[in-house]
Parts: structure tokens; sequence; C-alpha cells
């Protein structure tokens, strides 16, 4: 068995949406002080690598601790979309591996963008699912869909339409995964369990791939 880590590590000077509170992490307590060491943590739901749940925009849907453990655990497959540039990604970007789209739990889309992780340009022109392609990947019955972007949709969006389309089927949303590259072409199992925080709109998560091999 082997484990691939998708996520990137939380720290002060991490990046962090425009707009919202950077992580706040503490020496709240010493060994040389205290005996033992235990750090403090503020930290908004969807920092880092992060699951959003459909409550995190639509009023009523469901929190992460609602929908369950099994949830966020499941068949993944990474769709290669690193060679869309200056557009969005439309549906023939999707339909070359729509049965493996039908056959897994989990979509992961792989830009390459994560490589500007820590530069400006990762809020940046980076790609997203057309409207029509948001809602034909909808249809399919998935536990969720992740990308190694910062969102889903652009990051000054106010209309958030990718977001909408999935959420309201109940396919959570995992955002800024990291090492996509080297899922591409290969069968795993995906994990993404968020901390269980009761009524959670989000939460930060260590994703993983587990495949039998990496070759």
């Amino acid at each position: 068995m082997h484990v691939v880590d998708l996520t990137h590590p939380i720290h002060e000077t991490m990046p962090f949406f425009p707009g919202t509170e950077p992580p706040r992490i503490v020496d709240s307590y010493t060994i040389a002080a205290n005996g033992f060491a235990e750090k403090g943590l503020r930290l908004l739901s969807h920092t880092g690598t992060h699951v959003d749940a459909p409550c995190h925009l639509l009023a009523g849907a469901p929190t992460l601790d609602e929908l369950g453990v099994g949830h966020f655990f499941g068949p993944g497959w990474v769709l290669d979309v690193s060679h869309v540039r200056g557009r969005s990604i439309a549906i023939a970007d999707l339909q070359k591996e729509e049965a493996r789209i039908a056959a897994v739990d989990f979509v992961l889309l792989h830009s390459g963008w994560d490589r500007y992780w820590a530069e400006a340009e990762y809020f940046g022109a980076y790609p997203v699912l057309s409207a029509d392609a948001a809602r034909w990947l909808s249809g399919f019955t998935l536990k969720g869909v992740g990308v190694d972007m910062v969102s889903l949709d652009e990051v000054d969006s106010t209309s958030l339409v990718v977001h909408r389309a999935l959420l309201a089927k109940n396919i959570v949303l995992v955002e800024n995964l990291a090492s996509l590259e080297a899922l591409i072409g290969k069968e795993f199992v995906f994990s993404c369990l968020p901390l269980k925080i009761a009524a959670a709109d989000g939460s930060p998560v260590r994703a993983v791939a587990i495949l039998e091999s990496m070759k």
C-alpha cells in the first residue's frame, strides 16, 4: 500500500482566501514552562486544504456532520485539465473520462495550479468549470469534487455557480489540494475526513490518496 499526501501544511504565513482571516497558531503551553506542549489554534473552517459542506452556501442543506463519515472516503480519479489555459473547463474536456467519472466517488481536477502556492499568482486566472460543465458533472452520483486551486469558482465570483450546482446535489467540494499529478492515470481511494465539528459548513482536512502501488 502507498499513501500520497495531497494536503498543504497549515501555518501562520500560509496563503488564505482574500478578505478572510489568516490562521493564528500559538504555543499556549511549552515543555520548558509547563512540562507539556500544546498549541492554540484559531482557524477558519475553510483554512488550507479543506472541504465545503452543502450548507456553506445553501440554507437548510446538510452540514458536514450530517453527511456521515462515509461521504468523505471512496474511489477517486484525477482528470488532467492542465492543458486548459485562458478559458473555462468545458464539458468536452471531461467527456473523454465519462466512464471513469461514473465509476468513482471523487473526481479531482489537476490543473497544476498548486505550483503557485504561496505566490500571488495562486489567486490569479486559474481554470474553473463552466456552468454547463458543473451541471454535467453534478449529474453523476459523486460524493465530492476536488481541485488543486483556491476555489471551484473564480476568486472574485459572487454568483458561485459551480459551487451551487455541485453542492445542491450534496457533492462536497475539496479545495487547495496538492500533488495531484502523481495520481494521473492511477486508481486510488481518496480520503478527505473533516474534523467532527457540530453544524460544520467546512473543515480543514488531511487529504490523501491510497494506492496499492505507485507503478
